[in-house]
């Protein structure tokens, strides 16, 4: 029988703290992933959701500094946000390179199992049920098939093995990527927004993998549907997320359930937190009044009279012990409720003001015919007018993201004609890229914007950019960080046509609902393109799905 300890191992970090350079993104992270769980990293942008999984997986860079301890089997896979393949890789070199060490297993277990004799000694039949035992937990023999049907499901069977992986988009990297996860089946995955860049049968395939895995899974994900869909777990690393009170009420930072119940939940600990700090708060001024309490409380003062002055003088000592003894009384509870209140709500960061400026072209703000961009895109007709809210659906590769370069001028068509009526056009891209990294957020912010409009509209009041990190040079925010100072800085502009090319994207949940909430709500033009199937199931605008690239051919 196979040692069920052994091949599906425990994740633990212990006391887990982590620095890059000066910053402490994690601290005091105890964690316990047994095999069979699939827990889901929640928290705003930057709490170190990343840092993690990749603490965990081995793979954070020579400058940080770790301390504590982290648990993990030796089989272990990450799929970060960029899927690790180097551009001159070709895809059969990948495949090859995922199926090449459930092979080596099952040479070892045929090599082992002819090795064997009565004579072999206990060594060798520990090391030849060892390896079977991987192979079997990890069905080593199934490899070859699983691959060839990863592959096909995932939309990759029809490319040329020797395609190279730098002419392959994002969406069909993910793909391969995940492709070899599901070849080699791992104790312990690690998957770091996984369904970025993949369209709804991907993620349908992605989410029954999951399912099925008897390890341990970790994914830091802003995908709802899937939190609610995959996830028996979650775990918030925002810093002590609702108050002393803890995700849990216990002040730990694990919830058993998925993103639905969660968000109810948090909502809940939320107004705990806050009704308790309020309880104390009274209770703290009540005793504070009542250790200065004078004898005026408990005599009022009354003066004697000529014939009980010796009896008032008597009172008044007790009066004294009495007012002394309440002040010590008091001021015992008072040392006690100050050592036990919780901490003050801080105000969560919000998203604040329009998305749009509502001002500008009036009737048709986007006209499309007959727009052809070789390879990428084929539309006949687009009207967009002006207040008109647009949701662009479809599979990778339909050419989403051309279309809003299109209408945006970034992007020429091939053929077909493009009229954009709008006075100001603000297009939020999928990567978010800025010219000078090394300027802070709130520098960029400026030189984006110009000083007069940064003036106008502070980085702050949006409610995007954490104060603390609108200093930190670009280069070293987070990629949510980064995507959120985008943001700002398209709706600082106070546009009358904004493009949304997949928003939801590497922002925090709460994030995603605001923005959603604002999309319902903004006076001005907005075409946005998603796949995220939780904004798209609650859209009540129009709606553009675009046929999937087979049909362009």
């Amino acid at each position: 029988m196979p040692d069920s300890a052994k091949l599906l191992p425990v994740v633990r970090t212990t006391g887990l703290d982590v620095l890059l350079g000066t910053r402490r993104v994690l601290h005091d992270i105890d964690l316990t992933a047994p095999p069979g769980r699939r827990i889901g990293l929640v928290g705003e942008n930057g709490s170190g959701k990343t840092t993690l999984l990749r603490a965990i997986a081995g793979t954070l860079p020579a400058r940080a500094m770790v301390t504590g301890e982290i648990e993990r089997p030796p089989d272990v896979a990450m799929l970060g946000q960029e899927p690790p393949f180097g551009d001159a890789q070709t895809i059969g070199d990948v495949l090859a390179g995922a199926l090449a060490p459930l092979r080596r297993l099952v040479r070892d277990v045929e090599r082992l199992s002819l090795e064997l004799t009565d004579e072999s000694g206990e060594l060798a039949a520990t090391a030849y049920a060892d390896v079977l035992d991987e192979a079997v937990a990890r069905d080593a023999w199934g490899a070859d098939r699983r691959a060839a049907e990863a592959a096909e499901r995932l939309g990759l069977g029809a490319l040329d093995p020797e395609r190279r992986i730098g002419t392959l988009s994002g969406g069909q990297r993910t793909r391969l990527a995940l492709a070899t996860l599901m070849t080699t089946r791992p104790a312990c995955l690690l998957l770091d927004e996984p369904t970025n860049h993949l369209d709804d049968a991907a993620i349908d395939l992605l989410s029954a993998f999951l399912g099925g895995l008897p390890g341990v899974v970790l994914l830091a994900s802003h995908d709802r549907v899937l939190l609610d869909d995959v996830c028996t777990d979650l775990f918030d690393l925002d810093p002590r997320p609702e108050g002393e009170l803890g995700t849990d009420g216990q002040g730990g930072r694990r919830f058993g359930g998925g993103w639905t119940a969660y968000e109810e939940h948090r909502a809940a600990a939320r107004r705990r937190w806050e009704e308790t700090y309020a309880e104390q708060q009274d209770e703290l001024t009540r005793l504070r009044a009542a250790s200065q309490i004078d004898s005026s409380a408990i005599a009022h003062n009354r003066p004697p009279r000529d014939n009980d002055k010796h009896i008032y003088g008597f009172k008044g000592a007790n009066v004294q012990r009495t007012l002394a003894r309440r002040k010590r009384d008091a001021g015992r509870r008072l040392d006690a409720a100050e050592r036990e209140q919780v901490r003050r709500p801080r105000p969560p960061l919000r998203l604040r003001g329009d998305l749009t400026g509502g001002h500008g072209a009036a009737g048709r703000v986007v006209q499309i015919r007959d727009v052809v961009v070789d390879g990428r895109l084929a539309l006949a007709r687009l009207d967009v007018t002006a207040g008109g809210h647009v949701l662009v659906s479809g599979p990778n590769g339909s050419g989403k993201s051309t279309l809003l370069g299109v209408i945006s001028g970034r992007l020429a068509p091939t053929s077909g004609s493009v009229v954009v009526a709008a006075h100001r056009v603000a297009e939020l891209m999928q990567d978010a890229r800025f010219p000078d990294p090394e300027r802070s957020a709130a520098e960029t912010y400026v030189a984006a914007l110009g000083a007069q409009r940064a003036a106008r509209i502070p980085l702050r009041d949006l409610g995007l950019v954490p104060p603390d990190r609108q200093v930190t040079p670009v280069a070293l925010l987070s990629v949510g960080q980064r995507r959120r100072l985008a943001l700002a800085i398209a709706i600082a502009g106070e546009p009358d046509l904004l493009l949304l090319d997949e928003p939801t994207n590497h922002l925090s949940l709460s994030l995603a609902g605001e923005i959603e909430e604002a999309l319902r709500v903004t006076a001005g033009t907005v075409v946005v393109a998603s796949h995220d199937r939780w904004l798209r199931r609650r859209w009540d605008g129009a709606e553009l799905a675009l046929p999937s690239a087979d049909a362009l051919d």
